[in-house]
């Protein structure tokens, strides 16, 4: 073996390694991306579901985004108000107070409410039922009821339940709207914790066609319109629409459904009970949609207890304040 020779190829492989070592380390900083450091704290304080709710890939992307202005403070939904008041406090801005949502079903037709055209045979997925010819269910509205939601909830809030419909644990839901943007059928919503009535049928066809696919589909025959005491509901295209602004969830569009397309999501309603400021004006009777309240002109009037459905508006006629709320909700006696 010729040492020398050994030698000179050490050296030089050691040579090489070195100059491409400092190369590299010369590149390292030349070419290294600058990371704010607002970014690293925002990272810090997200919870790290990487839900996708934001609308970036993921928590890193996001904190990314929102360092360099291009994302909301507050789009963190997965972290609430506490996560959007600390991105906030970072980045020197105060995030806007939006009232949190939850994702709600808008269709009632589970399997035996709504019969099927034709038996699918294939992948048991929503999206890709809904390629063959809108999906197997008669109404072409409707849930498909595979559950594709209950697949991408990132926080496990939906379940698919016994007639094939999905079911909201509102208690999980962080309304991400991850199932609102994955359902085919776009028959999930997001609506405000705090509403308490909305519209659950998606269909737009006329009376008869639905009842032929599903037995408690909204007709679009208009009574939840006509008895709308604040207008905050008008027909379009076969279906009530709801302006939420108007709507006080009083409930009387529920109680007047002839097939029970609004759902209530109240645990419970007040009832009206009427004191003995009463002078028996009458008013009360005119306003009540239910025939709710009795009595004789000039005497107290009293309310039938069976039929009250405690939407309250007797309560806000009154002039004598002789009607109070009691009961659920918080209600109180009016005040002057």
């Amino acid at each position: 073996m010729d040492w020398a020779i050994t030698a000179k190829a050490l050296l030089g492989l050691g040579g090489l390694g070195l100059l491409m070592g400092v190369v590299l380390a010369v590149a390292s900083k030349k070419l290294a991306v600058k990371v704010d450091p607002r970014e690293e704290r925002i990272r810090g304080v997200l919870p790290g579901a990487n839900c996708g709710a934001c609308g970036f890939p993921g928590c890193d992307a996001f904190a990314a985004a929102v360092a360099k202005g291009e994302a909301d403070v507050a789009g963190c939904t997965f972290g609430g108000p506490s996560v959007a008041r600390t991105v906030g406090e970072i980045m020197g801005k105060e995030a806007a107070e939006s009232e949190p949502v939850v994702a709600v079903l808008t269709c009632r037709g589970g399997t035996e409410q709504a019969p099927r055209r034709f038996q699918y045979q294939g992948t048991y997925n929503c999206r890709q039922a809904a390629l063959l010819l809108g999906g197997p269910k008669a109404c072409v509205y409707g849930c498909i009821g595979m559950g594709h939601c209950v697949t991408v909830c990132p926080v496990n809030a939906i379940t698919l339940g016994p007639n094939n419909l999905p079911v909201i644990d509102e208690k999980k839901c962080i309304g991400c709207g991850a199932c609102t943007k994955e359902c085919p059928k776009q028959v999930l919503k997001l609506i405000p914790r705090s509403k308490l009535v909305f519209l659950a049928c998606s269909s737009h066809d006329k009376g008869r066609a639905v009842k032929q696919v599903c037995k408690i589909g909204c007709i679009g025959c208009g009574l939840c319109v006509k008895n709308c005491p604040t207008q905050a509901l008008t027909m379009v295209d076969n279906l009530p629409a709801m302006d939420q602004e108007k709507c006080i969830d009083c409930g009387i569009c529920v109680h007047k459904c002839p097939t029970k397309s609004f759902v209530d999501r109240a645990k419970g309603r007040p009832r009206a009970v009427i004191n003995p400021n009463c002078t028996g004006c009458g008013l009360c009777v005119k306003e009540c949609k239910f025939k709710a309240i009795e009595g004789e002109e000039g005497k107290q009037h009293r309310v039938i207890a069976d039929k009250c459905i405690g939407c309250g508006m007797c309560h806000k006629v009154c002039p004598e304040q002789a009607i109070d709320m009691v009961g659920a909700l918080g209600h109180a006696r009016k005040v002057a």
